[in-house]
């Protein structure tokens, strides 16, 4: 069985929509796992998402502000 994340919103008929095309060539039967979010994970993700449209970080868009790479520094590997 393969899995499938995409997020969606439920009507006020209770009905799902889903945000994006799924990648699965239909008409197929699914099973489908409503996950709803709780209010605080609801609210870090409004802060987020404002915080990424506030035009005062538009300079970290620039190219100067480009100076790490994937291969710069040391993975972190927590020794718990």
């Amino acid at each position: 069985m393969q899995a499938v994340e995409t997020r969606g919103r439920v009507d006020k008929e209770h009905r799902l929509h889903v945000d994006e095309p799924l990648p699965i060539t239909g008409p197929a039967q699914v099973r489908v796992l409503v996950l709803v979010d709780d209010e605080a994970e609801a609210e870090e993700r409004e802060w987020l998402a404002a915080a990424a449209a506030n035009p005062a970080l538009d300079f970290l868009n620039e190219p100067a502000e480009d100076i790490y790479t994937p291969d710069d520094g040391k993975p972190f590997r927590d020794q718990r």
